[in-house]
């Protein structure tokens, strides 16, 4: 038995899953990123996937996943740095308290 292509999406899908779960049900905003994280992975692994089994001779697969981990380290650094900043004038890190827009 050789792994194949669709194992790789089920495991991208099951990882997607798993952090479509962590954004929608938890209220620290440090877990919020981490499951935005695994999303981004998940993502990761289906592009290098599919360039591995749709087209081996290129290298695109791999060079959006390149760019996916760029965009997904400017996100931690932005969403951390948010973070702090909210939790230094709040003293919380929960997402239900955070009504900064509201009058």
């Amino acid at each position: 038995m050789t792994i194949g292509l669709e194992h790789y999406l089920a495991v991208g899908a099951m990882l997607f899953c798993i952090g479509l779960y962590g954004v929608l049900t938890k209220r620290n905003a440090v877990a919020v990123l981490m499951g935005i994280e695994l999303m981004l992975n998940s993502v990761n692994i289906n592009l290098v996937a599919f360039n591995r089994f749709v087209a081996p001779a290129d290298f695109v697969g791999q060079l959006f996943a390149v760019f996916v981990i760029v965009v997904a380290a400017a996100e931690v650094a932005v969403g951390l740095a948010l973070v702090i900043s909210i939790y230094r004038l709040r003293d919380s890190i929960h997402v239900d308290d955070l009504n900064l827009l509201k009058w």
